[in-house]
């Protein structure tokens, strides 16, 4: 009896000490929402910086001396461009009728040639390729090209048939295959096969010397 009455007596002994000094149930519950209330107040934690974008891969620089030599996409025309020193020559013809010399000046890898009778080629060239579009005899077409080492390229030549001048222009692709244009006064005929190691061709029964051409400006009447 008197061990129960001790026990009565120190449980409530110990409640009113917990009360008086705050350490009661009820003060331990509001510390915990003070606490609740402070982590909620409290600023979110930085994020890292978003990441920065990704650089472009520098572009190659434009050679001031190149050559190239490819077909239209699709087919059905082969192009050539030659490069020197801020001039340009551009070849486009199709082996059977359709053909055209180009010209004009390069800026920055930027090409924009001219041509008789409307035609133009726009496009850029660096170190990898030319790539653009070409218009000829009403045609056009988008065209990529690799550099042309020779005897791949761009020639010319200036026979005589039947005793007046013509003109022949070839282009030889990388791979060796070649396509090109004789004209004469009174037509368009595929042009003869050019030796391209040799540089010459037969043409109207006479050998004649093709010409690789430069963009040099005044390489001749295109």
């Amino acid at each position: 009896m008197f061990t129960l009455l001790a026990g009565v007596v120190l449980a409530g002994g110990i409640g009113i000490v917990n009360v008086a000094t705050g350490t009661g149930v009820a003060p331990v519950a509001g510390a915990a929402n003070a606490a609740n209330v402070a982590s909620s107040s409290a600023p979110p934690p930085t994020t890292s910086a978003a990441a920065a974008p990704k650089a472009e891969a520098p572009k190659a620089d434009a050679p001031a001396r190149a050559d190239y030599a490819g077909r239209v996409t699709g087919g059905g025309a082969s192009v050539a461009v030659s490069v020197r020193d801020g001039h340009a020559i551009a070849y486009v013809c199709d082996g059977k009728k359709v053909e055209a010399w180009l010209q004009g000046v390069t800026v920055g890898g930027k090409l924009d040639l001219k041509g008789a009778k409307n035609a133009s080629l726009t496009g850029s060239f660096d170190a990898a390729s030319v790539t653009g579009t070409v218009t000829a005899a009403g045609k056009t077409w988008q065209f990529s090209a690799p550099p042309a080492k020779k005897p791949a390229g761009l020639y010319r030549a200036a026979p005589k048939v039947k005793g007046k001048t013509a003109k022949v222009g070839w282009i030889v692709q990388p791979d060796g295959s070649q396509v090109g244009i004789l004209t004469t006064e009174d037509d368009s005929t595929a042009a003869p096969v050019l030796d391209a190691a040799g540089g010459t061709a037969t043409v109207d029964g006479a050998r004649v010397t093709a010409e690789p051409v430069s963009g040099l400006a005044g390489n001749g009447d295109f």
